[in-house]
Formats: C-alpha cells, structure tokens, sequence
C-alpha cells in the first residue's frame, strides 16, 4: 500500500497541518481506523488541559547524518550504532514501497 503526504484541516484551531506517508503507514499498521483531527499544538494543549501525562523529561534526539545510498545530508530520529547504514528519508521509503513490492 503506498501513502502520500496529505493536508488535513484541525478541528480545534482551523489550521492546516501534514498528515505524512510514515504517520499514515503507522495508523495503517496500528490499525486506526480514524485520520487525526488535531495538529500537534492543539493536541499537546488538549492533553495537558484534560490531564493526559506528557512525556517530560523525554527529548526527541535529532542526529545529523549522512545518508548512506545517495550521500545526502540528513538527520535521523536516533543515535546511529552499531555500524548499520543510515538512510534519508526518501532512501528509506524508495526501500520500504521495494519491499512491500
């Protein structure tokens, strides 16, 4: 099944904001069955206004790269170990949809 950035519209605050290929390939996975309807500000204040813990303390880490098929400039949502290659975004969904192919 192959995804594609989407612009879905916030119910709370009326902006747009991208419903991307990977956050769609998650909700397939996690069989969700309903797109998000708010852009990430409104969720976050959403949460902390009923009282959902946030995750404090837990940092995204963002580690410049080099992707290791095309040689481009990237960063990665993790440390990289273990000698293993590190791929760009595009490299790595070119990869996925051949897999999935």
């Amino acid at each position: 099944m192959q995804f594609q950035d989407r612009t879905l519209k916030c119910v709370d605050c009326g902006g747009d904001f991208v419903f991307t290929a990977g956050e769609q390939l998650f909700f397939h996975d996690k069989q969700f069955r309903n797109e998000p309807k708010r852009c990430k500000p409104c969720k976050s204040k959403r949460l902390a206004t009923i009282g959902a813990p946030q995750r404090q303390g837990h940092t995204r880490v963002e580690t410049p790269a080099v992707c290791s098929q095309c040689g481009k400039q990237t960063t990665v949502p993790f440390r990289p170990t273990q000698n293993r290659p590190i791929l760009c975004r595009e490299c790595f969904r070119e990869k996925r949809q051949a897999a999935s192919a």
